[in-house]
């Protein structure tokens, strides 16, 4: 059994391989390959030796090799990893620095940033799935590229392979968290999930199969839980907004509920320390330094600062579960079959699945509560209008999705950073370019 690891120099690496690791004894692979771009082979080498080191210390069969050939290494691949930055965290300050100058949120994947986050992978990503069709059309892909549902969604209606699922960190996150602030196992808990990628709301928390969402959402309004990532300031919810939601924000919500205190906080940090982009490069740096070490040979704790932490684990989890054809419960994102009822059967949705070894099964949740309904299919029609234009490479398609942001909104503002964006990205926009 074979993973191949796209983006195989991402300083999250080194967790992918812990986590499979501890799961060897259920997913026993017998290859893992890194794949990256020539500019990022340095790095690949680096990830590479240590993670080949944690493999020896671990004292597990499992052959590690690293390429920049991405068609020879995706034969006889059973998974297919993406965790890919285009144009890299230089690409990221860009995004996060130009919307911030004109007064505007500048995040890298919600809100202006995030589109063109979008503009440069979709494209990218689109040639991967291609190859994926083509070399080894059995294997899933597993994408936790962000926007991650925007990309899964862009793949599965338009790229010619369909097995592809998305993770992101934030379910997780929230569940770890809270079973925290609960002081139970996170196994223990579980959240209905219903909503986006980064718009998702919890609908009803239960520990050991009761209700406990009314406590969870008490001890939100006193300021009791923190699920925050570490790229994400923790504002804290006023008790009008969740008294008013009866429904657990996600940390992303604050972009959008506390738009205004969000884009302070943002403005004062961008002039004290620079862009998030700055301070994770050297976050980057350092970790790059550590896995440099002859004697590492496993992953640093200082990983955790990265802000992405549980990403690589949820992977792993997801991947062990298709193997095993578990059936057990996962929030991932896959197309929506019906199991929200206002959105399209083909919409990419985050949501509670069984996961089995066809695929995800999303479990049914009936109607949007009526109180996020307007927003949930507002951000889905904003996330179709950005696969449209990163396809299209067309100026209007990409400034209508401007429009539909919430966080971009005024028209003129919005075609000053489209502007600026698209000259600033232009190595990296070929569909643009034409």
């Amino acid at each position: 059994m074979k993973l191949v690891i796209i983006g195989g120099g991402s300083s999250y690496t080194p967790e992918i391989i812990e986590g499979l690791i501890k799961r060897y004894p259920s997913f026993p692979l017998t290859a893992i390959v890194l794949v990256d771009i020539e500019e990022g082979y340095k790095k690949m080498s680096i990830v590479g030796e240590l993670a080949k080191r944690m493999i020896e210390k671990a004292a597990l069969p499992i052959e590690l090799t690293w390429t920049t050939n991405r068609r020879e290494a995706l034969e006889g691949a059973t998974f297919v990893s993406t965790q890919l930055r285009v144009g890299g965290l230089k690409a990221r300050e860009k995004d996060e620095r130009i919307p911030l100058s004109h007064g505007m949120i500048g995040q890298e994947t919600n809100g202006a940033g995030g589109i063109f986050k979008a503009f440069r992978t979709i494209p990218v990503l689109m040639g991967i799935a291609q190859d994926v069709a083509e070399i080894c059309p059995d294997a899933w892909m597993i994408n936790f590229t962000n926007p991650a549902g925007i990309v899964t969604e862009a793949l599965l209606k338009y790229s010619p392979h369909k097995k592809v699922i998305g993770v992101c960190n934030i379910p997780f996150n929230m569940q770890q968290s809270i079973a925290e602030v609960l002081a139970v196992e996170p196994s223990a808990v579980r959240i209905e999930f219903v909503g986006l990628n980064h718009f998702v709301y919890g609908k009803k928390v239960l520990v050991h199969g009761v209700d406990k969402t009314k406590e969870v959402l008490d001890r939100l309004m006193a300021q009791a839980v923190n699920y925050s990532p570490a790229n994400i300031v923790n504002l804290g919810w006023t008790e009008t907004l969740l008294k008013s939601l009866q429904l657990l924000p996600n940390p992303y919500h604050q972009y959008y509920y506390k738009q205004e205190a969000m884009l302070q906080k943002d403005l004062l940090s961008y002039e004290q320390n620079g862009t998030r982009s700055e301070v994770v490069q050297e976050v980057e740096q350092k970790l790059f330094e550590l896995y440099k070490q002859p004697t590492l040979d496993e992953k640093p704790k200082e990983l955790e600062n990265r802000g992405g932490a549980y990403y690589s684990d949820v992977a792993c989890s997801l991947m062990t579960a298709l193997y095993n054809d578990s059936h057990e419960i996962m929030t991932v994102n896959t197309l929506n079959q019906g199991a929200i009822a206002d959105l399209p059967l083909d919409s990419v949705v985050e949501i509670n699945c069984l996961i089995t070894k066809r695929g995800p099964m999303p479990l049914t949740t009936g109607a949007l509560p009526p109180q996020i309904k307007g927003d949930i299919l507002k951000m889905k029609a904003f996330e179709e209008q950005v696969i449209k234009a990163s396809i299209s490479g067309d100026y209007h398609d990409a400034f209508l999705a401007f429009l539909l942001n919430p966080l971009v909104g005024d028209e003129d503002r919005a075609k000053v950073v489209l502007d600026e964006l698209l000259v600033a990205h232009e190595a990296h926009l070929p569909q643009f370019n034409k």
